[in-house]
Parts: C-alpha cells; structure tokens; sequence
C-alpha cells in the first residue's frame, strides 16, 4: 500500500514539473503591459496597469529561504488546486515583496477579471487587485541570491536619490525564468515612485 502511494505521488510530481516546464518553455509567456516614461541609465520608470495576482504571504523577506516555497504555493494554485481543478497560463515575472510582511504572487492572465478566477483550495493564496503603479526597476542577469538582490536595490536607491525621485513601500524582486534556465536570465528589483516627482 505504501509502495503504491509513494509511486503515485512520484507520478504526480513529474507530471507537475514536466507542465512547469513546458509552460516556462513555450515562449509564450505573457507579461504584463507597461510604458516606460523615462530612464536614467540602466534604470527604467515604468507605468503599470491594475493587476489581478495571486499571491500568498512568505515566512520571510529571504529569497533564499523563503522563494521556492513560495513559488511552489502559487504554482499548486495555477495548476489545479483551485475549486474546478481549473489550469490557469503561467505568467512573468513570479514577484517577491520583500518588507517584513514579505509576499510573492504570479500576475494572472489577461483574459481574467476578478470574479472569473476559481477560488483557491488553499487558505494561503490570496486573489487580489494590484491598483495601477509606477515603478523603477533595474534588470541583472545571472542567477539570484539575497546578497546579489540587495546589491541591486543599493544601486537603483541610488539612483533615485541622485536625480530627486521619492521611493515609497518596501521594494519587490522580479524573475522571469524557471530555476532550471542557464542563459538569458532576466531579474529585476523595482520599488515604487511618485511620477509627479520624475522630471
């Protein structure tokens, strides 16, 4: 009896990994819309539209520690564990707030509002409405780690004191690709601005 439970939630497990990939391997990954107003060397401001994420809180503010468990609630969400047992597109970037009530959240599809989405079989992943923003955000390649993140959030803090741009909220890690992907990795760090204040 343990022997077949234990193959069984082998087979669920590769077939869940093997939907992972094909959904990060397909190319056609969607993401959101968003304008860039105006750059500052390697920093870009953009403006985003409203959002429907979801999202589910983290242990902590580590990307290290606290990512892939994360990704991994989400992703049990889009994949089936929702009421209907309805699969929903992957998306990017996976986006990781990283103040001291630290979240994570996939943005949903496009096609989506709201009250479409099925409801999440876990009491951990929230269905909500990210109001439009304007962000900067810097990009670096390579793979992350919580030393490489902060170096980055250094780098784009200052940048914005330096050309007089007010930063509010804790800032967010941005990934675009699966833990597997060797070459043209794109993150980014981002922390929300005032676009009254950009110049």
């Amino acid at each position: 009896m343990k022997k077949t439970m234990w193959i069984a939630l082998t087979i669920t497990a590769i077939v869940g990994i093997s939907a992972l990939v094909v959904s990060f391997k397909s190319g056609d990954i969607e993401t959101p819309d968003y304008k860039v107003v105006k750059s500052f060397g390697d920093v870009e401001i953009r403006e985003y539209p409203q959002m429907i994420v979801a999202q589910t809180s983290l242990a902590n503010s580590s990307f290290e520690n606290a990512g892939s468990s994360g990704f991994r609630t989400i992703a049990g969400y889009i994949f089936g564990g929702n009421q209907g047992n309805q699969k929903i597109a992957m998306t990017a970037p996976v986006v990781m707030n990283m103040g001291d009530s630290a979240t994570m959240y996939f943005v949903m599809p496009k096609q989506y509002q709201k009250d479409q989405l099925p409801t999440p079989n876990s009491a951990n992943v929230k269905i909500v409405e990210e109001a439009p923003k304007t962000l900067a955000v810097i990009r670096f390649g390579g793979f992350s780690s919580d030393e490489k993140i902060k170096r980055y959030c250094q780098k784009l803090e200052e940048t914005l004191t330096k050309n007089n741009i007010p930063w509010k909220g804790e800032f967010m890690f941005m990934g675009y690709n699966a833990p597997w992907d060797v070459i043209n990795r794109r993150n980014e760090v981002a922390v929300e601005v005032a676009v009254t204040k950009i110049n």
